[in-house]
């Protein structure tokens, strides 16, 4: 029989992730019967809960339970002691995004305002010393280049410039991404020894991970809830599409031959990502919905510079090809680059954004491990 270790101040710990008094629950299961996402080998928020009540840190991080819940909100509305199981869960998510990473940034940015604040100014300053220090070092000056009817952008930030820039940040970003994605693999499939999983699973259930990412297709499981999985999946394609242009496509999409087919994915883009932090920021505000009800600091700073990304974004546009005002398109262009760069730095391997990793992977564990118990059965 294997020695269970208990961690008496796992409770006081998850606090600083959110976890409200984790005493009121009494484990029902109230939770667990109304989850439209629970599963018989996979019962949640009831488990994760009780695990952290008892202080048991080891179940608590190989758990893959957290991450298939979407924060439908049903549980908390119908829990007789209004302990909040979906903030719980949220909060677990949290917790477990500290427990993967290696490099000990998730903790510092998820329980200091002051970390996650400091890190994304110091990486905004920069930026803006990158462009300070490129046109200082230029043999030409500043060139306010309007010609043809539109200002020429590439006269101030060249477009491979910032394109090789972009590949430099996403190998940076994704090597941390990867190497916490490993750490998570390690933590949930790795630690059950008593569990043996054929090779062969790994690679029949993979498709499960594109499948989850794309179309969040769980989330449709959640009773009278399809406004919410349309929103979730809305602004999940504007992150994609984003991606894709400031990626793979800047060369044609940062030209300086007018508006090409390249905008028009940049359009809806750019509507799905200020419709979507708009509407989560109302919504936060109002706190009708369960889903809004309690938000972490680390959601308001996530929120707060989505929005301000996208809205540089509209603005570099609108003085470029409208307005016509070169200055006001450069010094905005630095500026939203200073905005979304550090946003991506902080978010994407350490914070709010690599849940959008850990989720598809964790279905795709929870796959594996029932493959495999179906097996062993």
């Amino acid at each position: 029989m294997n020695d269970i270790r208990i961690e008496p101040k796992l409770k006081e710990k998850l606090e600083a992730f959110g976890l409200a008094d984790n005493n009121l629950c009494f484990n029902c299961g109230n939770c667990t019967a109304v989850c439209g996402l629970t599963e018989r080998d996979l019962t949640f928020p009831r488990k994760g809960i009780r695990h952290l009540q008892l202080g048991m840190s080891e179940k608590v991080n190989q758990s893959v339970e957290p991450w298939l819940c979407y924060y439908c909100g049903d549980c908390s509305k119908t829990c007789p002691r209004e302990a909040n199981p979906a903030e719980q869960m949220m909060s677990l998510r949290r917790y477990l995004t500290s427990v993967y990473d290696w490099t000990g940034l998730s903790f510092k940015f998820y329980t200091s305002k002051l970390w996650e604040l400091g890190a994304l100014l110091f990486v905004g300053a920069i930026v803006l010393g990158l462009f300070g220090l490129y046109h200082a070092t230029s043999a030409e000056p500043i060139i306010w280049d309007l010609r043809d009817g539109y200002v020429h952008l590439n006269s101030f930030a060249p477009v491979m410039y910032v394109h090789y820039a972009d590949w430099v940040m996403a190998g940076i970003l994704s090597f941390f991404l990867l190497s916490n994605l490993f750490n998570m693999y390690l933590t949930i499939m790795r630690s059950d020894k008593s569990l043996k999983i054929p090779l062969h699973l790994y690679f029949t259930k993979i498709f499960s991970i594109p499948l989850h990412f794309a179309t969040q297709m769980r989330f449709k499981k959640c009773d009278n809830k399809i406004g919410f999985w349309f929103m979730h999946l809305f602004l999940m394609s504007g992150y994609g599409f984003m991606f894709i242009l400031v990626l793979v496509l800047l060369p044609w999409f940062q030209i300086d031959q007018g508006i090409n087919w390249t905008t028009y994915p940049g359009y809806y883009a750019t509507f799905a990502l200020l419709y979507g932090s708009i509407y989560c920021i109302i919504g936060r505000l109002r706190k009708k919905d369960e889903v809004h009800r309690y938000t972490h600091p680390s959601d308001w700073i996530f929120l707060i510079m989505l929005f301000l990304t996208t809205l540089t974004g509209i603005m570099v546009h609108v003085f470029r090809y409208y307005l016509l005002m070169p200055a006001a398109t450069y010094y905005t262009y630095a500026i939203h680059l200073a905005i979304a760069v550090p946003m991506l730095v902080v978010e994407v391997p350490f914070s709010k954004w690599a849940h959008l990793a850990f989720r598809p992977f964790a279905m795709y564990f929870a796959d594996i491990k029932k493959a495999a118990l179906a097996i062993k059965k």
